[in-house]
């Protein structure tokens, strides 16, 4: 039996996927182009009003972060507009979709504050999120009032966070129980079964 013969290869059927790409034969990235993907086509308006609805579609997002987006994957793909000589500026895309209702700062903002909130966080590590994320100082300015009447709350969960981790550490063990848990939920650990 030489090298090329594989007992698992019926003869006359194509090789195997996976021992074609092993081999560097075939495959879908390994073809004839050496690996080597086709550039991807340039934008235009279609396109790249698709690609922000697929967007806004998958992800909570604020209009700063629409922008940011669709800026980048034009400077990635290029435009290509035909008659449109200038490519299409994603701020009033961005614009567009809010107008529409499928951005709404206002909204992210406030469940965001509150997720932070609720993690311990405080005001200010919230209005950094917030310019991070490209919300606006009016937005933010409408959601202060209730960050600041969560703050004991946020201040008490931030402390019992830290008193657990303490704990935990002080008897020896590097992790607290709900993070072992969720190791052992999700694979790191055998589970036992019908014992």
């Amino acid at each position: 039996m030489s090298d090329d013969d594989d007992p698992d290869q019926a003869p006359g059927r194509p090789e195997k996927r996976g021992k074609a790409r092993a081999a560097g034969r075939g495959g879908a990235r390994g073809g004839a182009r050496g690996g080597e993907r086709a550039p991807p086509k340039p934008l235009d308006a279609a396109a790249l009003e698709r690609m922000a609805l697929r967007y806004v579609e998958r992800f909570a997002t604020t209009r700063g972060r629409l922008t940011d987006y669709l800026g980048r994957k034009i400077r990635e793909r290029g435009w290509d507009d035909g008659a449109a000589a200038a490519p299409a500026d994603p701020a009033e895309l961005a614009q567009r979709m809010a107008d529409l209702g499928y951005v709404d700062d206002r909204a992210f903002a406030e469940q965001r504050a509150a997720a932070m909130q609720r993690r311990g966080l405080g005001a200010r590590r919230v209005a950094g999120a917030f310019r991070e994320a490209g919300i606006d100082e009016g937005d933010a300015d409408s959601v202060a009032p209730a960050i600041a009447d969560r703050a004991v709350e946020s201040a008490l969960a931030f402390a019992r966070r830290k008193r657990d981790r303490a704990l935990w550490q002080r008897r020896g063990r590097s992790k607290a129980p709900r993070q072992t848990a969720r190791r052992d939920v999700e694979g790191g650990a055998p589970v036992r079964s019908g014992a």
